[in-house]
């Protein structure tokens, strides 16, 4: 591996990981708005959605996207977990077993 390589991965970590340990020293000392706040507590779900209904569609160029069926099918059953379970881990869990079931009976 060149030195060039080399000092490329090492400054991409470091800027990745200034990117999540400097916004934290930051606000430390700082007192956020309850709206902030507020307004914070959605984003995480806000990404999750959109990753989630990304994966749930196939996109052509030129066309109109459509349905990624397996994906759906597989959703199913990881929906019902999480909201019977409310745990993370038991959706996807959930979600990759349906896959798995999916692609053994030869529907995905």
């Amino acid at each position: 591996m060149s030195t060039y390589i080399f000092v490329t991965i090492l400054l991409c970590g470091l800027v990745t990981w200034l990117s999540r340990i400097v916004p934290f020293a930051i606000i430390k000392n700082l007192s956020v708005p309850q709206w902030l706040i507020s307004f914070l507590s959605f984003v995480s779900i806000a990404i999750m959605t959109a990753i989630f209904v990304e994966s749930l569609l196939t996109y052509h160029a030129g066309h109109w996207p459509e349905f990624n069926l397996p994906n759906i099918y597989a959703s199913i059953p990881a929906i019902l977990a999480g909201v019977l379970t409310k745990s993370l881990l038991a959706v996807v869990i959930t979600g990759i077993v349906a896959m798995a079931v999916l692609r053994l009976v030869g529907w995905a």
